[in-house]
């Protein structure tokens, strides 16, 4: 089956360029467009989506109060995908931080924007690592009592600590099981463990978490 997106973005000329770069492929279908955040909730709902490629600035409603509705008000939601003209931009921050999956540039050439949606919709390995944990060491709160509080209640086991580790420097399942000498089966057990103690939707939640309690140190 393709992989379903919906396209969210003021500018017209930015969802007709995302639409022709991602329609390109056999295993992604563009299945809605929408020019702001307050659309979301009820085009999700009508189209299920299995990723949603949102602006973070828009008028009316933004990438981060969207995400957050889209999240509370949707059962089984898909996957968010930030799209920004600026890397190292608190609004992204703060979208992450919100529940978005990932972020993507404007600008990015057209495999990156592929790679970013099926790497999104796959949900196995971390999108732009080193930009996350850049973020997290500029706009993060790495004395966050709230994710202290959550990381010493979840009581992670040695080597769930570790996979938590290697997931926050990006790596993806099968690169953390060959780390460990481990199956991916195994990987994959931990990993879940992992998101449910820590009560994170998918790894960039649990990673940022472990950024902002000081579990793993961003810089």
């Amino acid at each position: 089956m393709p992989v379903r997106v919906l396209l969210v973005d003021d500018e017209p000329l930015v969802r007709a360029g995302l639409r022709a770069v991602l329609e390109a492929q056999p295993d992604i279908e563009v299945v809605g467009e929408a020019a702001d955040g307050a659309a979301v909730v009820p085009l999700v709902r009508t189209l299920r989506p299995d990723v949603v490629a949102m602006d973070v600035r828009m008028p009316l409603l933004d990438g981060i109060e969207a995400t957050r509705a889209l999240l509370r008000t949707v059962a089984d939601p898909p996957k968010i995908l930030v799209v920004t003209t600026f890397e190292n931009d608190e609004y992204v921050y703060e979208a992450l931080r919100a529940g978005a999956d990932g972020f993507l540039l404007k600008r990015a050439r057209p495999a990156e924007i592929v790679h970013a949606v099926r790497l999104i919709a796959e949900g196995d390995s971390l999108l732009f690592p080193a930009s996350v944990r850049q973020l997290a060491a500029e706009y993060g709160d790495d004395g966050n009592r709230a994710a202290r509080a959550t990381v010493e209640r979840a009581r992670l086991t040695e080597r769930e600590g570790e996979v938590l580790r290697l997931m926050s420097r990006g790596l993806s399942n099968a690169e953390i099981a060959a780390r460990l000498v481990v199956g991916t089966e195994t990987v994959k057990s931990h990993v879940s463990a992992v998101l449910a103690k820590l009560g994170a939707r998918d790894r960039t939640q649990a990673v940022i978490t472990a950024y902002e309690s000081g579990f793993v140190a961003p810089g």
